[in-house]
């Protein structure tokens, strides 16, 4: 097995061997030809990091590539969509943006597929983002593994928990860098979330006991009329593993605004709703604030109304309640009733935490009163929040920012704050929540051995028949 620094020799040795640079993607007429490397230092040609971004839709443009082009040594050089249209607009806005970066109009030329695999094949990529719908996570990327490459996925991992253990699995046998989108684990923008978890942790609120998580259904709707298959969308791949059913546009995404929430989010053939799409996040959260990253629940009660038959497309669940217990006896309660965001709750006292324009550090304790006004961050006692934490307590890991954490980790060998095993049990705690809610009662899981206990129903949806060519099942490595 190559590990990192093996691929950073061979990329040294290429590029060596190059005369013009990466490929051709770096133009020969920005630096004279022969100079030292010192020159560059640690953003040298040789150092840089080139990825294939694979998706291009409203999370590509709108967060993920507007970060990593902010890290010189990342050079997004090729980008992947199976919508033509949206494939040219990748195109377009990577350039603009490195031309606006360098002042130079024609600083890079991206390289346009409509097949990701070809992404996978190039020698000369190091890296990829992943940033497609939520069932083409875990395929992608466990192919990326296994063709070297380091990668930045979105959340949630994985359509099942099965293809989420088969993706941490393949992620950790070939030893590449994986980052999962879980951004709140990063103190840019956010840093109210590792200060909660790290007073948590240091039982400034006393021994914990609860934990509440809060979180919104989805309404139903959408137009379930039958419609022909734009020209520019290759629609049996959009579908992937999943069944193949007829095309109608508010079952995948807009064809005039890349910004349009898509329709795929609300539909369970695709995913599970705001269970996993924001359970990712604040459940993350609870789990780090819990010390129980690597492992779940014990016990997962459930309930949620489903949309009526007839009242549209969209069929994921509405309000709901889940009650989870985990083994270090700490209950966790998810649902809309709760305000979003996440609330620990000790024997001496309780911070609630969610996102906010607030910036909160412990030596801060003016912004920690703001913040409380804008219900970002404040807890049962406003001295809590100001508590120093000591040298010899609990530190917990520090990331500037998700995507330049991911960055940094690839340069140095040194894990991910969110890596394949983490993002793996957050999303698994998600599923399991969503299991108990679709049979309405309790569920008895073995987090050792990822099996629920004495129940076939509930085992029968640890996976999903997957289609033809398509799914985790197909990937060897």
């Amino acid at each position: 097995m190559r590990d990192h620094k093996e691929q950073n020799q061979d990329r040294r040795s290429f590029l060596k061997a190059t005369a013009k640079g990466t490929a051709g993607i770096i133009a020969a007429s920005m630096f004279p030809a022969i100079v030292p490397a010192s020159v560059f230092g640690k953003n040298a040609p040789s150092n840089r990091i080139n990825i294939g971004q694979i998706g291009f839709g409203r999370i590509g443009s709108t967060h993920d590539l507007p970060e990593v082009i902010k890290n010189e040594a990342a050079h997004v050089i090729a980008v992947a969509d199976l919508d033509k249209n949206r494939l040219a607009k990748g195109k377009e806005w990577i350039e603009r943006k490195y031309a606006e970066r360098t002042g130079k109009e024609k600083y890079l030329e991206v390289k346009t597929y409509d097949d990701y695999h070809e992404i996978l094949g190039r020698k000369d990529i190091d890296a990829v983002i992943i940033s497609t719908p939520d069932h083409w996570h875990a395929q992608p990327a466990m192919e990326a593994a296994v063709a070297g490459k380091h990668i930045y996925m979105q959340k949630p991992t994985s359509l099942t928990i099965r293809e989420g253990r088969q993706m941490a699995d393949m992620i950790k046998k070939k030893g590449v860098i994986f980052q999962l989108g879980s951004q709140q684990r990063s103190v840019n923008p956010w840093p109210q979330f590792k200060r909660t978890c790290e007073l948590v942790r240091n039982g400034r609120i006393g021994k914990l006991k609860k934990v509440y998580v809060g979180l919104p259904g989805d309404p139903a709707g959408g137009n379930t009329a039958q419609m022909p298959v734009p020209s520019n969308l290759n629609y049996d791949m959009w579908l992937g593993s999943t069944p193949e059913v007829y095309y109608t546009l508010d079952r995948v995404h807009s064809q005039t605004d890349i910004n349009d929430r898509p329709g795929w989010l609300r539909l369970e053939q695709f995913g599970a709703g705001m269970i996993t799409g924001w359970g990712s996040h604040h459940i993350d959260i609870a789990h780090w604030g819990m010390d129980t990253e690597l492992t779940g629940p014990i016990e997962i009660e459930g309930k949620a109304t489903f949309p009526a038959k007839g009242s549209g497309l969209w069929d994921v669940h509405g309000d709901f309640l889940v009650n989870a217990l985990y083994e270090n006896g700490v209950q966790m309660e998810i649902g809309g009733t709760n305000p979003n965001g996440v609330k620990f709750e000790g024997t001496d006292g309780w911070i609630f935490v969610s996102r906010g324009n607030v910036g909160v550090t412990a030596s801060d304790p003016v912004a920690a009163q703001s913040a409380k006004e804008n219900k970002a961050f404040y807890a049962s006692d406003p001295k809590i929040l100001g508590s120093v934490i000591g040298e010899k307590e609990i530190h917990l890991y520090e990331s500037p920012e998700q995507h330049q954490n991911w960055i940094e980790s690839i340069q140095s060998g040194k894990q991910t704050i969110s890596h394949a095993e983490i993002a793996h049990r957050s999303c698994t705690a998600c599923l399991l929540a969503h299991t108990a809610m679709k049979l309405g009662r309790k569920v008895k899981w073995d987090p050792k051995k990822e099996q629920f206990i004495n129940d076939k129903e509930a085992t029968a949806m640890l996976s999903r028949p997957q289609r033809g060519k398509y799914g985790t099942n197909n990937v060897k490595g």
